[in-house]
């Protein structure tokens, strides 16, 4: 878009590491180029009320340096709201109204595929726009920003669960979410060391993860000098059954895009486990060969859901996540001045600034479960009867232009 003066940006949808990385790099690389970055707070709920704002925050060189890119969230802060649900008739014409107020020209606007959906919705009513990639599912065709940090504090949650679970000789099912892919989950709980992970794209046989987690826990504590053992999973909120049922609790509700929010993963686990070890004689007499079982207090292993929820998507960001965040958000910047709207940016190779149709990018992304049939080989169970891993090697001459 030659001659574009001003640039709004906006975060929507969940928040999550790097985005106050994206904020900085898009005013960092407007404000280079003579270009002036305006913050529309609170998402789509702020640009829909843009017309009746005084003013907007400004991201000069001076309020840049007052964003601090390590901290999760975002300085622009967020809704979820969908614009076409909103129900006044001359919605958009609201929205270019208040665009016209403050002479802004384009947008910069970062979310996940619910956030470039409704980005697509703005951009076929004639209103230019960019997408950075963000969600810390992972489940779009880009890399998306925040996904290096949830898998971070997945991890940690893992590992901080061990001291617990080992003083107590506890089963524990930590619950992450990731709605109906497992990419988070997956990674977090390999780079934690979890025993099992139970990812959306493959339905759980119970039977098969509980054979699993009696085998590696008594083995555990039989093994142990003190008789001290655990078990961990790690659960991915969108789980379905053998029988292709979804694991949710119905009372949970609906989000703002009409999605069912996903809830009760974990305690489904838990309790289909205790049933199991209620039933079996063997643990019984584990627990009594363990002198760990007294009538009606304790007769079977302690199992325990855990729900980080939040948790997982505050605090800090990753390393890997600031500097994707600032390089796509001012990468963005480029593509709305070279008037390429419409689009996801895929980030910055060499000197190339990739990036994809927002309408193909937006499209969801699963685990290849050829990876999880590698993992399977060296012993975490994914709820279902292991598959050989059969791998093909190629040798790379060249060293890969991104590491993620």
């Amino acid at each position: 878009m030659p001659g574009i003066k001003k640039i709004g940006i906006i975060t929507s949808g969940g928040d999550c590491g790097g985005l106050n990385g994206v904020i900085r790099g898009a005013a960092s690389m407007a404000n280079s180029l003579g270009i002036s970055c305006y913050v529309i707070p609170n998402g789509y709920a702020g640009l829909y009320n843009l017309v009746d704002f005084n003013e907007l925050t400004e991201l000069t060189n001076e309020r840049i340096d007052l964003i601090n890119i390590k901290l999760a969230g975002s300085e622009a802060g967020h809704s979820r709201v969908k614009i076409k649900k909103i129900t006044d008739d001359k919605k958009y014409e609201r929205i270019k109204e208040g665009l016209k107020k403050f002479k802004i020209d384009g947008l910069v606007i970062s979310g996940g595929d619910d956030t470039g959906s409704v980005m697509m919705d703005l951009y076929e009513k004639n209103i230019p726009c960019v997408h950075v990639p963000k969600t810390m599912d992972l489940d779009l065709q880009t890399y998306s920003v925040g996904g290096d940090s949830a898998i971070n504090r997945i991890s940690d949650f893992v590992n901080d669960l061990k001291t617990t679970a080992v003083t107590h000789n506890r089963i524990i099912a930590l619950e992450v979410f990731g709605r109906y892919a497992g990419h988070t989950a997956l990674r977090g709980g390999i780079s934690g060391g979890a025993d099992a992970i139970l990812i959306p794209e493959i339905p759980v046989d119970f039977d098969i993860l509980y054979a699993h987690a009696k085998t590696r826990y008594m083995q555990r504590i039989t093994k142990s000098d003190v008789n001290a053992g655990s078990y961990i999973i790690v659960v991915a909120e969108g789980l379905k059954d053998v029988s292709g049922k979804d694991i949710v609790d119905d009372n949970a509700g609906v989000d703002a895009f009409g999605h069912k929010k996903l809830a009760g993963a974990g305690k489904y686990v838990c309790q289909e486990l205790i049933k199991r070890f209620k039933t079996d004689g063997e643990i019984t007499k584990f627990m009594r060969d363990c002198h760990m079982f007294v009538e009606g207090i304790h007769n079977i292993p302690e199992t325990r859901e855990v729900a980080p929820g939040h948790l997982v998507r505050c605090g800090f960001s990753s390393a890997y996540d600031v500097n994707f965040g600032m390089e796509s958000g001012a990468a963005a910047v480029m593509l709305l001045q070279k008037g390429l709207t419409g689009v996801t940016v895929m980030g910055v190779y060499g000197d190339e600034i990739r990036y994809m149709k927002t309408k193909d990018a937006i499209q969801q992304r699963h685990v290849d479960l050829n990876l999880v049939a590698f993992f399977e080989t060296i012993g975490i169970c994914f709820g279902r009867k292991a598959v050989l891993f059969s791998p093909e090697f190629k040798e790379i001459k060249a060293i890969p232009e991104r590491y993620m």
